[in-house]
């Protein structure tokens, strides 16, 4: 029997200034994500969530809360780029550039801006990149600068986390 690792992330030593990464998964945003993710977040503003409210607006219906499409942004990004991450240091130049509505696909990149070694923790660095996010139709929707450490390659906080089993895996089942 072979085991095959699965895709565990890049490590600070994967990332070169100038790569950009197209996250794999597209999200649609439906309209019982808007209106949870306005109830968790105690967001009470009418536009998220009551249509008679939205539709005497300019939007004719109700937005997508903004910072779900940022949630949405950066768990897109996060099996490209914080997989190993241990820490955000900063969010920057955080810009909603479009209106997101229910029924909208969301899509992301994010191009590596900057490196560099951790002064204070040998097994991680720092990276910067910026995200944007694209709806279905190309429009860029929001965009953002993140900071934070990553584990180097080989860092003890990261090897061996797959626990050792007490039986070998078959065929056969239990």
């Amino acid at each position: 029997m072979t085991i095959k690792q699965g895709w565990t992330g890049r490590f600070y030593e994967d990332f070169e200034v100038g790569d950009v990464y197209r996250h794999p998964l597209g999200r649609t945003v439906t309209e019982t994500d808007n209106t949870w993710f306005s109830l968790l977040t105690m967001n009470t503003n009418q536009m998220h969530f009551n249509t008679e409210y939205a539709a005497r607006s300019e939007f004719s219906k109700p937005l997508v809360v903004s910072t779900l499409t940022v949630a949405i942004a950066v768990g897109q990004s996060v099996t490209d780029i914080t997989q190993n991450a241990f820490a955000n240091l900063g969010w920057d130049e955080i810009r909603m550039t479009h209106p997101v509505f229910a029924g909208d696909t969301l899509f992301s990149e994010s191009m590596v801006l900057e490196k560099r070694e951790s002064a204070s923790r040998p097994h991680a660095g720092i990276v910067t990149v910026r995200t944007r996010t694209l709806n279905q139709d190309g429009d860029e929707v929001c965009s953002f600068k993140r900071t934070f450490y990553v584990y180097r390659r080989g860092a003890e906080q990261v090897e061996d986390t797959f626990p050792t089993p007490k039986h070998p895996l078959s065929a056969e089942g239990a």
